[in-house]
């Protein structure tokens, strides 16, 4: 186990690779600077024809932005193996919230929406040629797509950008340093995934 005094630098530094994620799957224009990337060449065009599906139903998504970490209610946090309340984080230009495992500080998850993305899903598909892996996959009934520009998921992290509407997607990243959702952190993540949106089905 880590000395104590070495969990505030991992925590922080897991909270910046869940950032990263999140400006790597945001395509918006130069306005929204902060990242070595360039602004996105492609960008998915008015009336999604990304070939992103489209969600079967709005979920409630004007709490979700204001505070990313109403995505999971406590009891959801539980369930997927993490404590709850979750620790928001402002002090990057898109807001998130990350939820730590009880038993070890390295195991995290990140929940944030991707405002910027005006049609929602349809613009991380329009990023798809930039990602290191990019897999479609449905969660709850709602489309997603596993997607990132690095790919560490043989190093425990995933990350995978679910559809909310059809105007805002919300990437949840796991990062897993030890113990056996290592070696499988995608399937946590859908996990996460499905826990928030059926959390969110419950908000009035």
């Amino acid at each position: 186990m880590e000395p104590e005094q070495h969990m505030p630098y991992r925590t922080a530094r897991l909270a910046a690779g869940a950032v990263a994620v999140l400006g790597l799957l945001t395509a918006c224009s130069g306005e929204t600077g902060g990242t070595a990337e360039p602004p996105a060449s492609t960008s998915a065009s008015p009336g999604g024809n990304s070939g992103a599906p489209k969600v079967p139903a709005s979920l409630p998504t004007q709490q979700l932005i204001s505070d990313p970490c109403s995505a999971l209610g406590p009891d959801d946090a539980t369930k997927v193996g993490f404590k709850s309340p979750g620790e928001l984080d402002t002090s990057q230009q898109l807001p998130i919230c990350h939820w730590t495992s009880p038993r070890t500080s390295g195991n995290q998850v990140a929940i944030g929406p991707l405002t910027p993305n005006k049609n929602g899903l349809s613009d991380t598909y329009a990023l798809k040629p930039k990602q290191a892996y990019f897999e479609p996959t449905t969660v709850e009934g709602y489309p997603g797509v596993y997607a990132s520009q690095s790919d560490a998921r043989t190093r425990g992290s995933c990350a995978l950008t679910v559809g909310v509407t059809d105007q805002l997607a919300v990437v949840v990243t796991l990062t897993i340093t030890e113990g056996p959702n290592k070696a499988d952190p995608c399937t946590l993540t859908a996990r996460v995934a499905a826990a928030m949106i059926d959390h969110l089905k419950t908000a009035s």
